[in-house]
């Protein structure tokens, strides 16, 4: 696993929330905090991410460029949030997305693939920049003001918190990897815990 977030990633240990189980119900009743969904067949409409076009929000990437939602619309997405110094699921997943896009080949030029901050506060244009530069080139990594990011994550109905540790803190955050059709229809969820067998027919789907 690549280290980008240098002593951050060994000393700091975040509470990450993973998006738990294969079954789409159980996957966002344990990852994303809907208890309420718990003994449901189907997540509730209202509890799924929303449709790209619907999402509303202004970050930028990590070469300086603005970005907004509508940005992504004819092309399929696959979306993650963590933070640098984070110092096992982030890289982890990183890592992962990263040999997903290689095993696809030329065809994961047709994805926009973003790693977006849920700590702001920290990760710049820059620390995003060299962080990232451990892993594919084709993650675009996204950052900009706190009220843009809790938009951002509202909108994919993900969870973020800031937790005080050591005179210091971390971030727990929804940990799933997000995945959405080029029409900007919300498609599945590659779950953190999940066996990785699974994900790349999922990333697949979303490609045909």
């Amino acid at each position: 696993v690549p280290a980008g977030g240098g002593a951050g990633l060994r000393t700091r240990r975040a509470v990450t929330l993973g998006l738990g189980g294969t079954a789409a119900a159980l996957a966002f009743t344990l990852g994303l905090g809907w208890l309420q969904s718990r003994n449901r067949a189907q997540p509730p409409a209202a509890l799924l991410p929303l449709p790209i076009g619907e999402m509303d929000f202004a970050l930028t990437n990590h070469r300086g460029e603005p970005v907004r939602p509508a940005d992504w619309i004819g092309s399929p997405t696959m979306a993650f949030f963590g933070f640098t110094w984070c110092p096992d699921v982030c890289p982890t997943t990183l890592s992962d997305i990263s040999g997903w896009l290689e095993e696809l080949g030329p065809d994961a030029d047709r994805l926009s693939t973003v790693f977006m901050t849920v700590d702001p506060e920290r990760d710049t244009q820059q620390v995003l920049a060299d962080y990232l530069a451990n892993f594919d080139p084709r993650i675009t990594g996204l950052t900009g003001p706190l009220a843009e990011v809790e938009r951002a994550v509202a909108g994919f109905r993900a969870r973020f918190e800031k937790v005080p540790r050591d005179g210091d803190y971390t971030m727990d955050h929804t940990a799933g990897v997000f995945l959405f059709r080029a029409d900007g229809r919300f498609a599945s969820i590659i779950d953190y815990h999940e066996d990785r067998r699974f994900a790349l027919p999922k990333i697949r789907r979303v490609l045909t």
